[in-house]
């Protein structure tokens, strides 16, 4: 990319962001006609403590530059996330900071009501479909996705490069074409983005179910559903799925596995009395290899 394209892109980037941002979430007040949504450059240039010409030539695109520390007072007043702060380094030609754990970042209170929530499983996940954290039933049934590298943590790329997930999910074929609906309805507010594309290329070449199904265009969006898994130890489970915003900006939400019949309620209560641990062997390629469906148990 040229330098006065990355210009234009960064100048696009940072005006999206900013009007997107509603001055009560950043403790200024609001009300009164504003001509634009969102804040004002004044008001991002006040919260990241940077000149307000300044930061004005910055969304112009003109050709000036920005550290690192400037780039990450500007990304915390834009309150982007962890892949808009590396695209935002891209544009700005800055190399990006070290990613941040985003379970850590998830506050008590969430914290506590996707614990309380038990003996349902239940996770928070992003828009891009990274798991974020889990609680114990959610380990329980589908292996804790923190033994996983952070940028593996992802749903897309679990059903389609974890053969063990492959493995449980007995409505493979349905719920991995849900799966990129989601995804391609999601990117198009992230196109251009290093790290929603990345993944993309990456399934592409190395999954040929994922090809194809990608090439259908088909989008969709977020709701319940019926999903089976055909678990290792317990067999097959079936859940309604269960989903509930928590910060629709930041496209954060808590999924809720809830039980469908008395055989899975009674597993559920069973995990939580006896407490076994959760399975963590993601590493079973050497059994399926890598992204061929491996064969399923018999279920029904």
């Amino acid at each position: 990319m040229s330098t006065a394209v990355s210009r234009t892109e960064l100048a696009a980037f940072l005006r999206s962001r900013r009007e997107r941002v509603q001055p009560e979430e950043v403790g200024l007040p609001g009300g009164g006609r504003r001509r634009t949504p969102g804040l004002r450059r004044e008001e991002v240039a006040q919260l990241a403590r940077v000149g307000v010409t300044w930061y004005t030539w910055l969304e112009q695109g003109r050709p000036i530059n920005a550290s690192p520390s400037v780039l990450e007072a500007i990304a915390g007043a834009l309150r982007l996330d962890g892949g808009e702060t590396t695209h935002l380094f891209t544009l700005a030609g800055a190399a990006a900071p070290p990613a941040v754990d985003d379970a850590a970042q998830v506050d008590p209170v969430t914290r506590h009501v996707l614990d309380a929530v038990a003996p349902l499983p239940a996770c928070l996940v992003n828009t891009r479909l990274d798991v974020i954290t889990q609680n114990r039933p959610s380990e329980q049934l589908f292996g804790s996705t923190q033994e996983l590298p952070p940028g593996r943590r992802n749903n897309l790329w679990l059903v389609f490069a974890e053969p063990r997930w492959r493995t449980m999910m007995a409505d493979w074929e349905l719920e991995s074409a849900h799966l990129i609906g989601l995804y391609r309805a999601a990117l198009a507010e992230h196109l251009g983005e290093p790290n929603w594309q990345d993944l993309v290329d990456e399934l592409i070449e190395i999954s040929p179910e994922f090809r194809s199904t990608w090439a259908e265009h088909r989008v969709a969006q977020p709701g319940g559903r019926t999903k089976l898994f055909q678990h290792p130890t317990a067999g097959l489970l079936r859940f309604r799925t269960a989903s509930q915003w928590l910060q629709p900006r930041a496209g954060l939400r808590m999924v809720i596995y809830c039980p469908v019949d008395a055989a899975t309620e009674h597993t559920l209560h069973r995990w939580q009395q006896a407490g076994p641990k959760p399975f963590t062997d993601w590493s079973d390629q050497a059994r399926y290899g890598r992204c061929a469906r491996p064969p399923l148990q018999q279920v029904g």
